[in-house]
């Protein structure tokens, strides 16, 4: 099997056309599959959606309860069976609930990283090397012009925040 006969891209997003679900679409569709909660991974409007609880939690807040027709937790490490498509969620280290997904079948194994951090975080589990044929991963960051500044100063950023205005919530990095 060729890895473009496991996941290719299409305008909704990527596709699974064996399993017949996309990761992290862009539009609405029937099944999707969602690596973390930011607006640039996490949509409302899809028939039914599969990601960790942590994740469809922030979406339920962000989008409101009904914001897909069914939802599905995955539990980090368990096998799931999508039409025949062997798929688990690992741990991705970058935001509460964030996981790469992995997406096995007729011995192609791809991993879907979504977004991803390797250094410790206490807010997520920590980043889960996983073996694999193809690794999908995004590369915005990695562009010259984004300076991010040292976690200390970020840490002070959002308890100054916090002090300033008890009575709101704080969104990080989203």
């Amino acid at each position: 099997m060729r890895a473009s006969d496991l996941l290719k891209s299409r305008p909704e997003g990527l596709y699974c056309p064996p399993g017949d679900f996309f990761i992290d679409p862009v539009r609405s569709v029937e099944r999707a599959l969602i690596t973390h909660g930011h607006s640039d991974h996490a949509r409302s409007g899809h028939g039914s959606v599969l990601a960790t609880q942590e994740t469809l939690d922030i979406m339920g807040l962000r989008y409101g309860e009904d914001f897909a027709g069914t939802t599905q937790a995955a539990t980090p490490g368990e096998r799931l069976d999508i039409n025949g498509v062997a798929v688990t969620f690992h741990p991705a280290g970058h935001v509460l609930g964030s996981a790469q997904i992995c997406v096995e079948h007729k011995g192609m194994r791809i991993v879907a990283s979504g977004d991803y951090k390797r250094q410790k975080d206490a807010t997520c589990l920590p980043f889960e090397p996983i073996r694999c044929d193809v690794f999908i991963t995004e590369a915005t960051f990695g562009l010259p012009v984004f300076r991010h500044p040292p976690d200390r100063d970020e840490i002070a950023r959002v308890l100054k925040s916090a002090a300033q205005f008890p009575e709101r919530s704080h969104l990080i990095g989203a």
